[in-house]
């Protein structure tokens, strides 16, 4: 017969060593990517990149809250929008050549970009996203792009087409910058983007460079010039997320984003 309390103490052992497994061996979980203003095309995109990810728009919280919810997160998408004032900028004599603003998504946005880049938060922008990524780093703008192209070289049309009513077919090539992040990421010298945009990045700021350009000049990418240490950051002034994903400048950024914010969510989770 069985000792029946060598038994006991061996299904408490068993139990025991469950327990202590069930503890330190984390369970995946789906990726949650911050957004600052979501939409349709945003969420879609980024589900294109994982198709279990978790977007949460902070767009209208309080900035308490959300620091609260991009705590939780492990990658911040700041998307493309209204002007950025330009009063945050120096350049509040010329607001007359803004469209709409939105000044308490300004508050919100920078605040999300001090905090992730405090965290080492994976970040990336689009359009409006990477101007004002520019900006919260000490960056300038240029406020209306046919007005600076006028004085600059006398151009009365602009010779690439940035900005269309029909923004779903305005596409012009950009040009990358060789020995960049991003050129690094989609392997190629040029391509092609749609793009809806009157401002652009005018003075990168201190700490960031220029990746990429259209043939007028005008800034189309913006990255860390030194990113030992940092976040990933990156900047485009495409959309990315209304092109086909088999373009490299659509595709291959996402993935790379995706990747970022998991390495980060891995490591929160080590670090716990």
């Amino acid at each position: 017969m069985k000792n029946p309390i060598k038994q006991i103490s061996t299904f408490c052992m068993v139990c025991l060593i469950l327990v202590i497994q069930g503890c330190t061996i984390p369970k995946d979980k789906p990726l949650q990517i911050a957004v600052s203003k979501a939409s349709h095309d945003y969420v879609k995109w980024l589900k294109k990149g994982d198709s279990l990810v978790i977007v949460l728009n902070l767009y209208k919280l309080p900035l308490d809250s959300a620091i609260k919810q991009l705590r939780q997160c492990s990658g911040l998408l700041l998307t493309g929008g209204e002007d950025v004032q330009p009063d945050l900028y120096g350049k509040e004599d010329e607001i007359t050549f803004c469209t709409e603003t939105d000044p308490a998504r300004d508050t919100l946005e920078l605040t999300l970009i001090r905090k992730a880049l405090e965290l080492k938060m994976p970040v990336f922008g689009i359009c409006r996203g990477e101007q004002i990524l520019n900006i919260a780093l000490g960056g300038t703008l240029i406020i209306d792009i046919p007005d600076y192209l006028l004085q600059v070289s006398g151009q009365e049309t602009p010779a690439i087409l940035h900005q269309s009513t029909d923004y779903l077919q305005c596409f012009h090539p950009v040009n990358i910058l060789h020995h960049t992040i991003l050129y690094s990421i989609v392997k190629c010298d040029t391509g092609t983007v749609t793009s809806n945009h009157h401002q652009a990045v005018e003075t990168p700021a201190p700490d960031l460079q220029i990746n990429a350009q259209a043939g007028d000049g005008i800034v189309e990418g913006i990255e860390w010039k030194k990113p030992q240490g940092k976040s990933f950051l990156l900047g485009v002034q495409w959309h990315p997320e209304r092109m086909d994903t088999a373009n490299a400048l659509s595709g291959k950024l996402l993935k790379q984003f995706i990747f970022q914010s998991r390495l980060f969510d891995k490591s929160k989770s080590n670090s716990y």
